[in-house]
């Protein structure tokens, strides 16, 4: 096998014939299973690809692996159709009933309370004319949390989106799914591609409230552990999130 990633909860390991083998820091066993349970119960909705475990392993999360490179490292030419892909799912799932998922809520002052507490040490890192939007939103008010918890993927990022040229051909890492703000599913797809990802109106203040804390976390991640396609997406975001 060799090592295809490392984040913060899982390293990722490929094999010769074709397998993810994605094995957990800190196994939990429990967790574990009732995520194979949401997968199984993604993929009899989903109109997107997600991974199909095999093995009994309790563990590593096994399956085949999915067609694509991950949206992070790649170069498509017609964004808008990724996009507009990402929707559609994101439709689906919000609508789904997923009985496995598990409440996921976090007030929005703590996320910005985070947030501000990461700030020092990335001020330096972050060129100047973003810094008084910045410093403008860690000093203001969370907007209203007044959402209905649905089911979320809840960490989709752009390197969990496969593509293939303007085609997504899978969407992986579901351990974080959960019932939860649809606004944190569409700040994240905000924060990584841009005003071509604009959440929908009703979600769109608290998703523009996640995407700001989250560049600051995906900031932090990727200068703690040395991952520049980290760094360079969340530097890049700055234009449209603290103009």
């Amino acid at each position: 096998m060799e090592i295809l990633g490392e984040g913060l909860d899982h390293v990722v390991h490929g094999t010769g014939d074709g397998l993810i083998v994605r094995c957990a820091k800190r196994p939990d066993a429990e967790a574990l299973e009732r995520e194979k349970r949401i997968l199984a119960a993604v993929a009899r909705v989903s109109p997107l690809p997600v991974p199909q475990p095999v093995g009994r392993s309790r563990v590593c999360l096994v399956y085949p692996k999915l067609s694509g490179v991950p949206l992070i490292a790649a170069r498509p030419s017609k964004l808008d159709t990724i996009v507009a892909q990402l929707r559609s799912l994101l439709d689906i799932l919000h609508r789904a009933r997923i009985d496995d998922a598990e409440p996921d809520e976090v007030p929005l002052n703590e996320w910005l309370e985070e947030a501000e507490h990461a700030y020092p040490t990335l001020a330096s890192h972050i060129p100047a004319p973003h810094r008084p939007g910045i410093a403008e939103f860690l000093s203001s008010t969370p907007p209203p949390d007044d959402h209905e918890p649905v089911f979320c993927h809840n960490d989709l990022g752009i390197e969990h989106v496969l593509v293939s040229g303007d085609t997504v051909t899978g969407v992986i890492d579901w351990s974080d799914a959960a019932l939860t703000d649809p606004a944190r599913d569409y700040g994240k797809l905000y924060r990584d591609l841009g005003p071509i990802a604009l959440p929908p109106k009703h979600l769109r203040d608290r998703a523009v409230f996640y995407a700001r804390c989250g560049v600051l976390e995906d900031l932090a991640y990727g200068l703690s552990n040395e991952k520049p396609a980290y760094v360079a997406k969340s530097l890049g975001s700055l234009r449209w999130l603290f103009p």
